[in-house]
């Protein structure tokens, strides 16, 4: 047997049921924006101080990549050897634009974001403290006494005497006042705004020196052995960068020659073989006739020229070598620049390449020379041809060579620092070895043996290659350094904006912004009252000190006055045994003019004991700077006048006994 059950739906009540309802309507319609809206509220968020940091935080995460990974304008060799061990993570960077971080679209969109936000916020912030300085303080507030910082006393000077007074010692402290009825407005510290808008528009001083340094630099490297020269000439670069508005043609006229490099390195401890000393002995000139000029160039200490500075960067060695043809010839003799392979003891590479040999015969037979040098040799006992120390105490080069077709009259471009050996043939002995040979300077060898013969000069310095094709000849040692040229435009603006930036904050930290007032009015009794109270902008303890200081200042031409004297004591008893209060009516005064007894009350004026008002608080002789009440607010235009206050009182004062009564 199976059971059905409905479910009862519903019903519809329409509009009925709509009214009976009590859940909230969910159609809301939102006013559109449209373009004019949407551009404003786009133009309010770029200009806003949470974008600004932001987008200064991604320009600092941005350049993070630019110090971590190789950059094609500083080390192009490092960008390709990066490239070549990391082939997917290479080209990821290459679409990323991570090897020319600084030059790239995303941080040029965060550079020129940056730039817009800085200039939308200072533009309204300027013509507000414009504003400010052309204003004028605003008027005392009636209630001073609420104010943080407080005082007052009373004097016998007159209130005009007063506030003359106080604007003669509100200028001496640099306070800008204004006097407005009874009282003098003063204020100080506009330097504060000042330093935060000199802090913004520094930054935007760094940003441009950062787009003039981007868009007119030019950095170059040229590498030099002892003796070499340089001019500043784009063909005599061995690499150049230059920014999109950098024109070659315009260069300045300036050079230099290396006469000497030192090099000095630590010699025992755990810091052996550090260097102590890099230092390249140049001379320089400036313009097309200029004269030249002898002066070091050390590590950290470039040589300022022209508007450039040149940097040095590294050094290493230069073995002098000679090559002879089959015929005899000397086709090559100069020093060659080895690079290090070993960067703490300066095991190095090079190559020689020598297209104009040729054999015996007159053929043509281009030569090639691989080689291996290493400063201090350890000796055949060593075990190990790498150098043991980087000071050149007993250097040796280790040769071998080739012979065939270099491939230089391809037109393909080749690295001067490695050899192609394609098209080579590597040299062997009679049995059938690799030709090679460890050769020790020919200049040393005859320094250390100035009666050595040719054949034993020849023995330590000289690999004969076979079949009388010539000779290879390690004739001495000379040392190169590297040199980096840059002309960077900005450098100057970037610096004076960093200073800037840096009196702007502190300005705008340590600098407070405040105000003064100073009431002078008369009392009841004819007795000038002074009041004296001071507002921040921050919160600061210096406030109350200075308003004290102020108040000491004033007192010298608004002394304080004595108080009025107490109530005297009761006189000795009458005959009909009642003590007579002062101010009491002799016996004949009329009934219903005399003043009730001394602490009694009339019968029909009599307050209950909660109602009666406390009596008054002496008030202190000398002004002191006090707050009455931290935690009110500052200004109640609309509150009526506060009583006078003296800085020891519990309450606003109240008349005398005599006048209650």
């Amino acid at each position: 047997m199976s059971t059905k059950t409905d479910t009862p739906t519903e019903p519809d009540l329409g509009k009925a049921g709509a009214q009976l309802s009590t859940a909230p309507k969910e159609d809301v319609s939102l006013p559109s924006l449209g373009p004019i809206g949407w551009a404003r509220w786009f133009w309010r968020q770029l200009t806003s101080m949470r974008v600004a940091l932001i987008l200064l935080f991604l320009l600092s995460l941005g350049a993070i990549p630019g110090s971590l990974i190789p950059q094609v304008s500083i080390d192009p060799v490092k960008v390709d050897e990066f490239r070549a061990k990391h082939d997917v993570l290479g080209s990821v960077y290459d679409k990323l634009g991570m090897f020319h971080v600084y030059s790239s679209v995303w941080f040029s969109a965060i550079y020129l974001l940056l730039f817009i936000s800085l200039i939308g916020c200072i533009v309204p912030r300027a013509w507000q403290f414009v504003g400010q300085l052309r204003g004028r303080p605003p008027a005392a507030p009636r209630r001073m006494t609420r104010l943080p910082a407080y005082a007052t006393w009373r004097t016998t000077a007159e209130p005009d005497e007063v506030l003359d007074a106080a604007r003669r010692v509100l200028k001496r402290r640099r306070f800008r006042t204004d006097a407005s009825g009874s009282a003098v407005a003063a204020e100080k510290g506009y330097l504060r705004e000042a330093g935060n808008l000199v802090f913004h528009i520094a930054l935007i001083v760094m940003l441009v020196a950062f787009a003039v340094g981007s868009l007119w630099k030019s950095e170059g490297g040229k590498l030099l052995t002892e003796g070499d020269g340089f001019a500043n000439s784009r063909t005599q670069y061995d690499d150049i960068t230059s920014g999109p508005f950098f024109d070659t043609d315009s260069m300045e006229p300036f050079g230099f020659t290396l006469k000497r490099f030192d090099a000095t390195y630590e010699r025992s401890g755990p810091q052996l073989g550090t260097p102590r000393t890099f230092r390249a002995d140049v001379t320089y000139f400036e313009g097309a006739d200029g004269k030249e000029h002898h002066t070091s160039i050390e590590v950290n200490h470039p040589l300022d020229i022209a508007g450039s500075k040149v940097y040095l960067l590294s050094h290493g060695y230069a073995p002098v070598i000679s090559v002879k043809d089959g015929r005899g010839k000397t086709v090559y003799e100069g020093a060659v620049p080895f690079l290090p392979t070993d960067p703490k003891n300066l095991t190095s590479t090079g190559v020689v390449k020598v297209p104009g040999a040729q054999n015996k015969d007159g053929k043509r037979n281009q030569l090639g020379v691989q080689g291996l040098f290493v400063p201090t040799y350890g000796g055949k006992d060593s075990g190990t041809m790498f150098s043991q120390f980087p000071a050149l105490d007993f250097p040796v080069l280790a040769v071998t060579a080739y012979h065939g077709d270099l491939g230089l009259d391809s037109g393909l471009p080749q690295n001067v620092y490695q050899l192609e050996t394609k098209r080579l043939k590597q040299y062997k002995d009679d049995k059938g070895n690799i030709l090679k040979k460890a050769l020790r300077p020919k200049e040393l060898v005859q320094r250390e043996d100035p009666k050595a013969s040719a054949q034993k000069l020849a023995d330590q310095s000289t690999l004969e290659l076979p079949n009388g094709e010539g000779s290879i000849t390690f004739e001495g040692v000379k040392s190169w350094a590297s040199f980096k040229i840059s002309h960077q435009p900005g450098n100057g603006l970037a610096l004076a904006g960093a200073g800037a930036a840096l009196v702007g904050l502190a300005a705008s930290l340590f600098i407070q912004r405040r105000r003064v007032w100073v009431r002078a009015e008369r009392g009841a009794d004819g007795v000038t009252v002074v009041e004296l109270a001071g507002l921040g902008r921050s919160e600061s303890a210096k406030l109350p000190e200075e308003l004290a200081e102020l108040a000491a200042a004033l007192e010298a031409d608004a002394p304080v006055s004595a108080e009025p004297e107490p109530e005297s004591a009761p006189e000795p008893a009458t005959g009909d045994g009642r003590a007579r209060t002062e101010g009491a009516k002799d016996e004949d005064e009329p009934e219903g003019d005399r003043k009730p007894e001394d602490g009694a009350e009339p019968d029909g004026d009599r307050k209950p004991e909660g109602d009666r008002k406390p009596e008054a608080a002496p008030k202190s002789t000398a002004a002191e700077a006090t707050s009455p009440n931290p935690g009110a607010p500052a200004d109640t235009p609309s509150a009526p006048d506060a009583p006078v206050e003296s800085p020891g009182s519990a309450g606003p004062a109240e008349p005398s006994e005599g006048a209650r009564a």
